[in-house]
């Protein structure tokens, strides 16, 4: 399937540029967002003729992520968890917890699509892990996994 992208997307192109990619990723993520349009010659004259439109729109997003990237960056949320004996916690720690916890910690507003977590947070220690706003911002935390302290 070619489209039309209507914002920059990592790894993918920039505003106006015709890419190929699979009809699932096209129909059910960028179609379905409203991140591009079928390639055809009438969506290629429109996309130009917003071209400036778009990337106004695209500048405004990516300063409101720097915003709240510079809140984040290089933060360290620390979770008490209870645990077995060998550090395994009973769950894991996952991406929409995490969200919420920054959320009330510092109120930044981050959604779990955007962090990218390396490995799965399911015992103690420090976990780095990348949060990727835009395709030009990105910033970087550490989760801390600590035992419940007993009374």
């Amino acid at each position: 399937m070619e489209v039309i992208l209507l914002e920059n997307i990592l790894n993918l192109g920039n505003i106006g540029d015709k890419v190929k990619v699979k009809n699932g990723y096209g129909r059910n993520f960028l179609l379905k967002e409203g991140k591009a349009l079928r390639f055809n010659l009438q969506n290629q004259e429109l996309v130009n003729k917003k071209k400036d439109e778009l990337n106004k729109k695209n500048t405004v997003i990516k300063n409101k992520f720097k915003e709240i990237a510079k809140l984040i960056n290089k933060k360290t949320f620390t979770f008490n968890k209870e645990c077995k004996e060998n550090g395994e916690l009973y769950g894991s720690i996952k991406p929409k917890e995490i969200t919420t916890f920054i959320k009330s910690k510092i109120n930044a507003e981050v959604t779990p699509s955007q962090l990218i977590l390396k490995e799965d947070l399911n015992k103690l220690g420090t976990f780095q892990v990348d949060v990727n706003f835009h395709s030009e911002v990105k910033a970087n935390i550490q989760i801390k996994i600590d035992r419940i302290k007993s009374k």
